[in-house]
């Protein structure tokens, strides 16, 4: 089993120095996966100024557990969760490695919950339709970390900053969803813009994160008419606030991907930290 030293001591390019940042994307349909647009060249361009991470763990929209679980196989499995999509897209396989020893490291880390290893799930598109871009030859070990579907979303940026401690091993933690996310509405003939309440939303979103005011987004249900409709429900909205939760008051947000599309989603995506 590697340890987290040894992926430490076999980081090549440019060192991490202090803390690895944070990242948060906006990760909208799983045919980005395959396709170069404005959305995938970003992922790709965000990183290339970021230092190799020893490994990656990822909070993605799309595995919701009673419990809070991380996966702890040695070779996860690349999880196809769409319908409806062309051939291409599920031909795609991911094959990073797992690591038992990041999932060694987040259980330690987490102290005010029980974390449990999980053997069967492996990297849900939420997961490697950002990493096929970003990291295209699937050499960094990857984790997912659940969302616990029983706990409210304040608790979520809670547990977010007991992680914080695995940023100093040169860990890459990444939320993965969306801010705004209501595929009720979707308007498809819109495919460049959004509805007026959700570009308002997302600027109220992004207004608070350049204020601090995590409070008020871990509440967002106290935001108006406008969030609440961008947030029907709340699992593309978690990973945000765990992004969130692991950022240091002196550290800066850097915005991209910045738009609202097809009416309800909203891809806009930030960095923290570097």
């Amino acid at each position: 089993m590697q340890s987290l030293s040894s992926f430490a001591s076999s980081l090549s390019g440019k060192q991490y120095q202090g803390k690895m940042p944070v990242i948060f994307a906006g990760h909208g349909s799983p045919m980005n996966a395959i396709e170069s647009n404005e959305f995938s060249k970003g992922w790709q361009a965000m990183i290339q100024n970021l230092p190799q991470p020893t490994a990656i763990l990822c909070i993605s929209a799309h595995w919701e557990t009673r419990g809070s679980f991380v996966t702890a196989i040695e070779q996860p499995k690349t999880i196809h969760d769409f319908y409806g999509f062309p051939q291409p897209l599920f031909d795609v396989q991911y094959p990073a490695p797992g690591s038992p020893a990041l999932a060694n490291e987040t259980i330690k880390a987490v102290t005010t919950t029980s974390v449990e290893k999980d053997l069967s799930w492996g990297l849900d598109h939420g997961c490697w339709s950002i990493l096929k871009h970003m990291y295209p030859n699937a050499n960094i070990p990857v984790v997912q970390l659940s969302l616990n579907q029983l706990q409210d979303p304040l608790w979520h940026y809670q547990l977010a900053k007991e992680l914080g401690v695995l940023r100093q091993k040169g860990v890459l933690i990444m939320g993965s969803g969306n801010m705004v996310h209501n595929l009720g509405v979707m308007n498809w003939k819109t495919p460049e813009t959004g509805y007026d309440w959700a570009t308002e939303a997302n600027e109220i979103f992004k207004t608070l994160i350049k204020n601090n005011d995590h409070l008020s987004l871990a509440t967002y249900k106290d935001l108006g008419a406008e969030v609440r409709q961008s947030i029907p429900t709340p699992e593309h909205y978690l990973p945000l606030l765990y992004t969130l939760g692991l950022k240091t008051e002196d550290e800066q947000v850097q915005f991209f991907n910045d738009k609202t599309i097809f009416g309800s989603i909203s891809m806009t995506s930030l960095l923290i930290g570097n």
